[in-house]
């Protein structure tokens, strides 16, 4: 039963967000198909679902290089600085994005080592990403190592603590990047496969 409601979970999981984002694309796509089909038959031309297709891309294109832009990037922060004021929108804004920015998951934390360490303080644990060793100005212990470890927080995927943790305070766990975001996301109900408290495992 416990193995049938993991597996449930993590269909839930990779569905939801997969179908939310196929709703919302096909919402958009056919917005800009019934806006260009309108525009067609104001001019006397006959409507072309090709057209509307071509100009989607066009416009997904668009943001994405608007997006990558240094003034494209304030003008998002402004707009979602903007969305955060308004209660109802903001749910729904955050919720959306923590969905699709879980896709960009892989190619950001996807090689980095999951640990375990006493976090906001000793007694406590969390689990979290080490993302490096802790800059020169920032090592203020000489007799150890400070390494950089991300704490994701829930509700959106990229935003949490990243907190200064001496390197003895850590311990690595046998449990994938994906399994520990799931583990975060769900509020402990998704359950990793036995063993993952332990040291991950090295080939030889």
């Amino acid at each position: 039963m416990k193995t049938l409601w993991r597996y449930s979970l993590a269909g839930l999981l990779i569905l939801i967000p997969a179908w939310a984002t196929f709703l919302i694309l096909s919402a958009l796509l056919s917005t800009v198909n019934h806006l260009i089909g309108d525009l067609l038959v104001h001019i006397g031309l006959a409507a072309n679902p090709f057209i509307g297709l071509i100009l989607f891309i066009f416009l997904v294109l668009t943001t994405g290089a608007i997006a990558t832009h240094v003034l494209g990037k304030q003008l998002i922060a402004s707009t979602e600085r903007w969305i955060n004021q308004i209660p109802l929108v903001r749910s729904v804004y955050l919720t959306l994005k923590g969905m699709t920015d879980l896709f960009q998951f892989r190619s950001r934390f996807g090689r980095s080592t999951v640990v375990a360490f006493p976090f906001p303080r000793d007694g406590v644990w969390a689990l979290g990403f080490v993302m490096g060793a802790a800059p020169p100005t920032v090592q203020v212990e000489p007799t150890t190592n400070l390494l950089m470890i991300f704490v994701p927080t829930a509700l959106h995927p990229f935003t949490g603590y990243l907190a200064f943790i001496p390197e003895h305070q850590i311990r690595p766990l046998n449990l994938l990047p994906e399994d520990a975001m799931k583990m975060e996301f769900s509020a402990g109900f998704y359950k990793p496969g036995a063993g993952w408290l332990s040291a991950p495992k090295t080939s030889a």
